[in-house]
């Protein structure tokens, strides 16, 4: 059985990462979807609130289960029992980050390889920054995250506004 990871903080989870998280549950028996808690970083929405959502918009895929984790991925990984690490290429600078990453990975765990999919093109551009930097200039992101995203994301720009 092949268990793969596809990590991510998915603040907050895009189309683009649903389309990888789709087409990775195709090639894994189980695909774990790793949510990072970056202590070093604040996110918008807590690590709780992002496992929740992923929870939400993954139901319809059986064999796809969401995690919460933080420290190293690559323990992460072992510790999950995946041997494999799936990451999504948007533009040729995403691969330059992404090899040193592989190969770090690799040196730390010689036995978990990472697995570098191009993201389908209708979602080359899109990223969790790009729809926080939308939303926060009230714009329209209905094309960039699924509906419970965009709730979820007003509810939390009405409650900043606020403060």
């Amino acid at each position: 059985m092949l268990r793969a990871i596809y990590p991510g903080s998915f603040d907050p989870v895009t189309f683009g990462h649903l389309d990888m998280i789709r087409r990775s549950g195709q090639i894994a028996d189980e695909l774990i979807v790793g949510v990072l808690n970056n202590k070093a970083k604040t996110p918008l929405f807590s690590v709780e609130e992002r496992v929740r959502i992923l929870e939400e918009v993954t139901k319809d895929l059986p064999n796809v289960k969401v995690m919460a984790f933080d420290g190293l991925l690559v323990e992460f990984a072992k510790q999950i029992g995946a041997k494999v690490i799936v990451r999504g290429l948007r533009a040729i600078t995403d691969f330059e980050y992404e090899l040193q990453m592989s190969q770090t990975n690799h040196k730390l765990e010689p036995e978990i390889e990472t697995m570098f999919l191009t993201t389908s093109l209708e979602y080359s551009f899109l990223s969790s920054t790009t729809v926080k930097e939308v939303a926060a200039f009230g714009g329209d992101i209905t094309q960039f995250v699924p509906e419970l995203v965009v709730d979820k994301i007003e509810e939390k720009m009405k409650t900043k506004r606020r403060v």
